[in-house]
């Protein structure tokens, strides 16, 4: 560095000599002193400790040099808000350093760093800091103090781990520490109340971390780890989120739950290890982008990935549609409507013999709606879309006249003897409920001929369903069924209609072969080889035939 740049403030300007006018550009002696100096992008191999001659710098840019050290005359210069040393080859930081009473900003990125000064957290003032790309093992304790931090950047370093007391840091809102050798983070670290961004890419965590007051959290990126499950609760935290990164990760389920994230823009689960999803994605109001390229998806067909989000999400939504119509708007209360009717369509039960009750959220169907059917006879009954855990047993009262029943969209784990006592039922809908077995007394129910049971939970064939002869029907697409008894199903005379589509069948029997009354058999979606996908996309007739030659 040239040596008048030092000496700016001390020497009179040579045109001084000459130039004894009082013309105002010529005042030189109202000059100020120097307040920034840029240095950047040179061959420096050393700074002077003659930097001390510019007390009033609030700037100093030295990036893209070639300093080993810094003078510790630095620890002079009281204005200085902004210090950028980075992408020098520093192997240690003064601790003169420490002293700067104003410093904002210390950027050091892209040098030899392998430790930091123990005492940084002298530098209260401190906003950012940018320690990336340096060979660091560790961050000193002292770190907790600085409390006015908001930008933090320990990405590119060697950290095993972080320590707790970042968790002080009130105000930070972006921490960056990307590609480390993190396995955990520190469950403290949840308290970081201003938290906005936090990048945890190319890391080596095997879950998601929780942040229960990380209330403010708008960006998590954690790309590049070894994540393989993702907690439901933990999803519940961050109801800010706008960014979610997860690719190459080896999740492989997405829980329902995601759809509390309402604020979600951006979702990257690619190269994961997905087989199924829940249709609900297509609901999130301001998903802009989804990228699910890399899973082994099931249900979603290759090219229907390449078609981008917004294509994507009408799929997902219409999935919603098949499986049951959206929330219907519930009818206004008019001056017409007397208040018993507001809950209970009686005019419904008396012409249509219906009893509906749908789509109230309700955890249980209120007496006054039973109290309305009187001595009328009712044929269908609809309670889908509330909060049921179990089969109302009141419907009992029903069981002469009723023969139609939707408990579809509730949350009902087991289904109790009530429901075996309704003789004259036909249909029976209990899809996207949690159900993992039906009772053996539903043999009673002869003359039902369509079940609808998909999206529960069942992992095995309901063996009841062997014993009804009457069925023509079952649906029960969505499921994990391992297996199915192909004899049993040859014994049923009437069954027309298996669905089976999206299970877990590891293979397909032949003998499914001899069950000719089958007309439609949907097994798309399972993980067994054969019969190919060549085979099952010609239809029903086609896999039979293909089955008996086998």
């Amino acid at each position: 560095v040239p040596e008048h740049v030092w000496r700016i403030n001390l020497d009179v300007p040579e045109e001084a000599q000459q130039n004894l006018s009082f013309g105002a550009a010529d005042r030189w002696w109202e000059q100020t002193d120097l307040t920034k100096l840029i240095l950047a992008s040179n061959k420096l191999q050393s700074l002077s400790e003659d930097v001390q001659l510019l007390p009033a710098l609030t700037m100093l840019d030295v990036h893209d040099n070639q300093l080993t050290s810094l003078p510790s005359a630095l620890g002079q210069l009281e204005n200085l808000q902004k210090l950028d040393v980075s992408h020098n080859k520093l192997r240690s930081l003064p601790e003169e350093l420490l002293q700067l009473p104003r410093l904002r900003s210390l950027l050091v990125q892209h040098n030899e760093l392998s430790q930091l000064p123990e005492g940084l957290g002298q530098l209260l003032t401190l906003e950012e800091l940018d320690v990336s790309n340096n060979q660091l093992a560790a961050v000193p304790a002292s770190f907790a103090l600085l409390v006015n931090l908001v930008r933090l950047n320990l990405a590119c370093n060697q950290l095993r781990e972080l320590p707790a007391d970042l968790s002080a840091m009130k105000s930070l809102r972006q921490l960056d520490c990307t590609k480390n050798y993190l396995e955990t983070v520190p469950s403290k670290l949840a308290t970081m109340a201003s938290l906005e961004q936090l990048y945890l890419r190319k890391n080596k965590l095997r879950s998601l971390p929780e942040f229960p007051s990380c209330k403010l959290l708008k960006e998590l990126h954690a790309g590049e780890n070894q994540i393989e499950i993702l907690n439901a609760e933990n999803l519940k935290q961050l109801s800010s989120l706008c960014v979610l990164e997860l690719r190459d990760n080896k999740i492989k389920a997405v829980p329902e739950e995601i759809t509390v994230l309402q604020k979600l823009e951006r979702l990257d689960l690619a190269n994961n290890d997905i087989s199924r999803l829940p249709y609900t994605l297509g609901n999130l109001p301001q998903l802009k982008f989804l990228a699910l390229e890399g899973n082994p998806l099931r249900t979603i067909r290759r090219d229907l990935l390449q078609k981008g989000t917004q294509e994507l999400l009408k799929y997902l939504r219409s999935k919603i549609q098949d499986d049951g119509p959206g929330p219907n708007e519930e009818p206004p209360v008019t001056a017409m409507t007397l208040p018993s009717q507001s809950k209970v369509n009686v005019h419904a039960i008396t012409t249509l013999k219906l009893l509906e009750y749908s789509d109230k959220q309700a955890a249980e169907i209120p007496a006054a709606v039973f109290d309305a059917v009187g001595t009328n006879p009712v044929a269908t009954v609809n309670f889908s879309k509330n909060q049921l855990r179990e089969v109302p047993p009141r419907l009992v009262e029903l069981k002469e006249s009723v023969c139609d029943v939707s408990l579809a969209f509730n949350r009902i784990s087991c289904i109790s003897s009530e429901l075996c006592l309704l003789h004259k039922l036909t249909h029976l809908d209990l899809r996207n409920n949690v159900l993992t077995a039906l009772p053996e007394e539903m043999e009673a129910l002869k003359r039902l001929h369509t079940i609808n049971l998909a999206f529960n939970r069942f992992k095995v064939f309901p063996s009841v369903l062997y014993h009804l002869p009457a069925l023509e029907t079952i649906l029960l697409s969505n499921n994990q069924v391992g297996s199915i008894d192909p004899v049993q199903l040859k014994g049923m005379d009437k069954l027309g209609t298996l669905d089976l589509q999206n299970n877990d069948l590891l293979q397909v029997p032949p003998e499914l072969g001899n069950c000719e009354n089958l007309r439609s058999l949907l097994l798309e979606g399972n993980p067994f080889r054969t019969p190919r996908a060549a085979v099952l996309a010609k239809g029903t007739a086609a896999v039979l035939e293909y089955l008996r030659s086998r």
